[in-house]
């Protein structure tokens, strides 16, 4: 299980979290807590309080063709919402 972290998931929700120290991240789907809490204190240097996982489902989708309707759906993922000390930040933009 190399990649733990996938990418940090930067959405309007997301950055909301951020203001109250909730950071999101894509994980693989096999990560567990402990080892997601320990690859962010390692990548980041930030002490972890909690670490909140949530396997989303794929989207439906669906695409006409000229004689029948065929379903499909995108793939799934495991997001991780973690929780870092009072006063710690994670800043995903500085290698920009």
């Amino acid at each position: 299980m190399n990649d733990i972290i996938i990418k940090p998931l930067i959405t309007e929700k997301a950055s909301s979290l951020n203001e109250s120290g909730k950071y999101v991240f894509v994980v693989n789907k096999k990560a567990n807590k402990i080892d997601i809490q320990k690859e962010i204190q390692k990548l980041y240097n930030v002490n972890v309080e909690k670490v909140n996982t949530v396997i989303c489902r794929g989207k439906k989708k669906f695409r006409y063709s000229k004689r029948k309707m065929m379903t499909g759906r995108t793939s799934s993922y495991k997001k991780a919402i973690i929780t870092v000390a009072k006063g710690e930040i994670i800043d995903f933009y500085s290698g920009i």
